[in-house]
């Protein structure tokens, strides 16, 4: 835990959100702006408690994303900047790779999109393998065509977000950990930044505030005069994990040709930086924006989800999806055959619980699922509206997005 004796009561700049893409844009304003004070506050006791925190640390190549936007551009420089910035900090991280497999004739049109945009966003070395490539990469692993991404690794994305945080130190910012931020009020060249932190409440006054705060991102935004959508939906994910003496099943990661309507890459297996093999993970939506309980409820968040009227299309739209991943979330042997499609030797018994995070995806209105990353203006602020994954792999290209786009602001 953090500990500031000192509040301040204003501040050039203040980050709300303490997770690996808030850290990372604090960072990168003290290197633009060496002189100005800035602040971050995170509500939690611990930085990087929520999707940071809840991660199988995959740093992504960039093969998913529609070509021209942000995901794409950000995700591939952001890998980039991200194994040079753990090798000059010493941060372990391992290429290992990906194999994306196509199990059956059905998946191959879809894997043919996935390598045109790979190729159309520069994926270094991605590659086809046919039937008999396959196992060469993976000996357990099965199909009828697959993509090999070497330049996909596994990072500690909760080591990475405490150097960001050490660099802010460093470099003179504030961080103040248990400090909810309850709203922001323009009045005249500042911000006021209302905050609680457990008996105390008080205000910052901020020149300009960037807003990362992930699954409450929305709230805050809206309540600044930004747009009411896109709105949160939690969606909450479980992973299983394989048995230390069947995690030679895998060498890196294989994952599964996932639906291209949704942005999820479906149940797939990763080596993680310690060693251990995820099987994961699903995606259900939830009914509190902290549901790492399953059976967490929180009044507030399962009212706001139920009154948007996207929820209620998504729902109609994809309600067969939805029970497929009910069903993995209860039954072991579900997940266990979905996995068998490409690592035919898996079995149920061969599965441990794991460990859950809660992915803060944006939604539309008209129940589309946003795909990319967003942000939004509000006077004297700007909203991360949504960062999903790849934002760990993207966080320090995104921080410099962020950061131009702060400039601009500042500047007019």
């Amino acid at each position: 835990m953090t500990v500031v004796h000192h509040i301040p009561s204003g501040s050039d700049i203040v980050v709300v959100g303490g997770g690996i893409v808030g850290l990372a844009v604090a960072r990168e304003l003290l290197q633009r702006h060496p002189g100005a004070s800035v602040s971050l506050l995170e509500r939690e006791d611990e930085l990087g408690s929520h999707q940071t925190g809840h991660t199988s640390g995959v740093i992504h190549a960039g093969i998913y994303y529609e070509p021209g936007s942000l995901k794409a551009r950000l995700c591939v420089e952001g890998a980039r900047l991200l194994y040079a910035y753990c090798d000059e900090h010493a941060i372990e991280t391992r290429r290992d790779g990906k194999l994306i497999v196509a199990a059956d004739e059905s998946d191959l049109p879809p894997l043919d999109e996935l390598e045109r945009r790979g190729e159309a966003n520069e994926v270094p070395d991605l590659r086809r393998v046919g039937p008999e490539g396959i196992p060469e990469i993976e000996p357990h692993a099965r199909g009828i065509a697959a993509l090999h991404s070497p330049a996909t690794g596994v990072v500690d994305f909760g080591r990475v977000a405490s150097a960001y945080a050490e660099d802010v130190r460093a470099a003179g910012g504030k961080i103040l950990t248990g400090f909810e931020v309850r709203g922001l009020r323009p009045r005249g060249e500042h911000v006021a930044v209302d905050w609680r932190a457990r008996d105390k409440a008080g205000a910052i006054d901020a020149g300009f505030v960037v807003s990362c705060a992930g699954a409450w991102s929305d709230r805050l935004a809206v309540a600044a005069g930004a747009p009411a959508e896109p709105r949160i939906v939690p969606f909450r994910g479980s992973y299983l994990r394989l048995r230390r003496e069947r995690r030679e099943l895998v060498r890196a990661s294989i994952y599964p040709v996932p639906d291209p309507d949704l942005p999820f890459l479906g149940a797939h297996l990763t080596r993680t930086i310690d060693g251990e093999v995820l099987l994961g993970p699903s995606a259900l939506m939830v009914a509190a924006r902290d549901a790492y309980r399953l059976a967490r409820v929180r009044p507030r968040d399962i009212g706001a989800t139920l009154a948007w009227p996207g929820t209620w299309r998504l729902m109609r739209r994809f309600w067969r999806t939805g029970a497929v991943e009910i069903r993995h979330a209860a039954s072991r042997r579900a997940y266990a055959r979905e996995a068998r499609r490409f690592v035919p030797e898996l079995t149920a018994r061969d599965l441990l619980k794991g460990p859950s995070g809660i992915r803060a995806q944006a939604l539309d209105r008209d129940g589309r699922l946003v795909d990319d990353f967003v942000v939004h203006r509000t006077e004297r602020a700007l909203h991360v509206r949504n960062a999903p994954s790849p934002a760990a792999t993207s966080s320090l290209a995104l921080a410099r997005l962020i950061a131009a786009e702060a400039d601009a602001e500042l500047a007019a």
